[in-house]
């Protein structure tokens, strides 16, 4: 009788696992000799041939571990330390790239601007604003800050700005070589300043103010007769005569007119005033003849003969 007959009384030995005939073999008879073949992995032993044992309790089981995640050391744990401001081996830039000698002189460089920056700006305020307890206490030294560099003019911003055209034009007397007297023509010493001025990006300023600010000067201190009003008048003629003789003495025509060898003896000073067009939809009428004011003959010191003082 075979003894792993199940309908058999007979004793079992020990259970052991029974092996599962390969493929090829398993319509093989019994007493066929089997191959050598390398054994594989055992497989797990069948539920009925192992004894019952204890249940297992319920546990569900968790996500099984990577195994090479297993073999990476774990990362160090960072200190409670303060970073470094610059790591070693990051290049510096900027001014953190100077020595500190060099820091400290771009320090106090940057200071000595803001400084200046501070300043100006104040006094430019103390300039245009009302008349103050500090104006009146150092006014003198605004003014010398302001002038004539920092000039600022707030007439675009009036209630009735200026609509005229204002130029001033300068003709002189000449003594020539042979001792006679020439008197030239009407030069347009505004327009000239105004050709300097159209499309220069960095105008000059004594192009922009010099002329204008004489001439304001002199209508400030004279009347409507051309007389000096206080003791000013006298400064505004000298001031305003000066600027229009170094003006002919370098001007071309002048010198094409009296062969470069003339000596200016005196000097004649109009301004031509015109009012400015309206807009062609406007309906305002304004007359654009032009109006003259016209000086007197001025004379020329010797020393203001050769273009202004020696």
């Amino acid at each position: 009788m075979d003894a792993y007959d199940e309908g058999s009384n007979a004793r079992h030995g020990p259970v052991t696992p029974r092996r599962p005939a390969p493929p090829a073999q398993r319509g093989a008879p019994a007493d066929s000799a089997e191959p050598d073949v390398h054994p594989g992995p055992e497989p797990e032993p069948i539920a009925s041939d192992v004894p019952p044992g204890p249940p297992e309790p319920d546990v569900h089981p968790g996500p099984e571990p990577d195994p090479v995640a297993a073999l990476v050391p774990p990362e160090p744990v960072a200190a409670l330390v303060p970073p470094e401001p610059y790591p070693p081996g990051e290049p510096r830039t900027g001014i953190a790239a100077l020595s500190p000698r060099y820091q400290i002189g771009v320090a106090l460089a940057l200071a000595v601007v803001a400084i200046g920056v501070c300043v100006h700006i104040g006094m430019t305020f103390l300039h245009v604003a009302p008349p103050n307890t500090v104006t009146r206490e150092h006014g003198t030294a605004v003014d010398d800050w302001i002038y004539p560099e920092f000039e600022q003019n707030w007439k675009l911003f009036a209630p009735n700005p200026l609509q005229q055209n204002i130029s001033i034009q300068v003709r002189a007397g000449v003594r020539g070589p042979d001792g006679m007297t020439l008197t030239t023509g009407w030069y347009d010493l505004s327009a000239e300043d105004g050709r300097a001025i159209d499309g220069n990006l960095l105008p000059s300023h004594t192009q922009q103010n010099e002329l204008r600010r004489a001439w304001d000067f002199f209508v400030a201190t004279h009347d409507s007769e051309n007389r000096p009003v206080g003791l000013r008048g006298a400064l505004s003629e000298s001031y305003l005569r000066r600027i229009t003789v170094l003006r002919l003495d370098r001007d071309d025509a002048v010198r094409a007119a009296t062969g470069s060898s003339g000596v200016i003896e005196r000097v004649q000073v109009r301004s031509r005033t015109s009012n400015v067009p309206p807009p062609e939809w406007s309906r305002e009428k304004v007359s654009t003849t032009p109006s003259y004011r016209e000086l007197p003959w001025w004379r020329v010191p010797q020393d203001e003969a050769r273009g202004g003082m020696r």
